[in-house]
């Protein structure tokens, strides 16, 4: 990760099934959102409470997108680690709209509540580690 971006972790759920594609320059792509909240102790009621939510959507690419395709469903906990970021664009009424996103660098199933059994991947073919390019505006979310 490069200096001056915003790098966030997260643990939470996932609230669907990832969404998964390869883009038309051959790229994987794999999108899903991640959902948080806190857990409040109520002194009045003695009781356990959901606070506020957080729902954050992350994309991830390459390699990346092909092991969450291959490994998580809803409802999984995840610990994600990326870069924060934000697009913005006209919608098809010309309102204005805008995206914050999770652009992901690594993401592993959370242990607090689960066991994991660990299977080394495959590299994908045609996927190198080396550069590549998105595009000069990312796609709304789909």
């Amino acid at each position: 990760m490069s200096y001056g971006d915003t790098v966030l972790t997260m643990a939470g759920n996932l609230t669907a099934d990832p969404e998964y594609r390869v883009l038309d320059n051959g790229q994987p792509v794999a999108r899903f959102s991640i959902a948080t909240s806190r857990r409040i102790f109520d002194k009045t009621t003695s009781q356990w409470e959901d606070g506020d939510k957080l729902v954050l959507r992350c994309t991830a690419w390459r390699n990346l997108a092909d092991n969450i395709a291959e490994s998580l469903t809803k409802g999984a906990r995840v610990v994600a680690v990326g870069r924060l970021k934000q697009h913005m664009w006209e919608d098809e009424n010309g309102i204005q709209r805008l995206m914050t996103e999770l652009e992901l660098e690594d993401v592993g199933t959370s242990l607090k509540y689960a066991t994991a059994t660990i299977a080394k991947a495959s590299r994908r073919t045609g996927s190198s580690g080396g550069s590549w390019s998105k595009g000069a505006s990312p796609e709304p979310p789909f």
